[in-house]
């Protein structure tokens, strides 16, 4: 990664993080109710087995009325620390939890008994920004890219879909070797789904033009 290429992705990263921080209240509680209908409706979105989300923090889209309105058959997670790499644990509000590194609170359990991300039905994803092609920008650690870079060996499950404001749109982002593309990005306004090619699928009557 040459240091223009880096600089490009931290001034971005830094001009969209104070975009989705500056959104009023109201604005927010209204998007997480349209993000989870969107989530929700997908094509591929699991009846049963383990989903993931994330823990809302610095102004990123919340999960929560989606959590709330799974099927009675699909255990919500959280990501866990593990090493390098994610793990995951099934988390219900009410249950303990703890401060990571990052300030992130994540399921209070032991590493053994951790479910890897191949464990994972589908798996929504954090994001700083997302193109049209299926690309997303995080916020530089890695953590999502090496947790799934088995994908690209192993086939594509789990699915993985981004959330965020529609503002976080970008036309193109420019990638890195270790980027994994995501199969969906749902915001408030839009859903758009793409092949494993990363390009946008044609054919879903759910995808958007947005």
């Amino acid at each position: 990664m040459t240091d223009e290429f880096a600089a490009r992705r931290r001034q971005l990263r830094d001009r969209l993080r104070q975009q989705r921080r500056n959104l009023a209240p109201a604005l927010r509680v209204a998007a997480a109710d349209a993000l989870a209908a969107n989530l929700l409706a997908l094509p591929f979105a699991p009846q049963s087995g383990y989903v993931a989300g994330y823990w809302a923090m610095d102004g990123e889209i919340a999960l929560h009325a989606w959590q709330l309105q799974l099927p009675g058959q699909c255990i919500y997670c959280l990501p866990v620390l593990d090493g390098e790499h994610l793990g995951f644990a099934p988390w219900r509000p009410g249950d303990p939890l703890v401060t990571n590194r990052y300030g992130i609170p994540e399921p209070d359990v032991s590493r053994g008994g951790l479910l890897r991300p191949q464990a994972m039905a589908l798996v929504v994803v954090p994001l700083v920004a997302f193109d049209l092609h299926g690309a997303r920008l995080g916020m530089g650690a890695g953590w999502y890219d090496r947790s799934f870079a088995f994908r690209k060996n192993e086939g594509p499950a789990p699915w993985l879909v981004g959330a965020a404001f529609q503002l976080q749109q970008q036309d193109a982002i420019a990638t890195a070797a270790w980027d994994v593309p995501l199969d969906a990005v749902c915001t408030e306004t839009a859903t758009r789904t793409f092949n494993h090619r990363g390009d946008p699928d044609e054919t879903d009557p759910h995808r958007s033009h947005r």
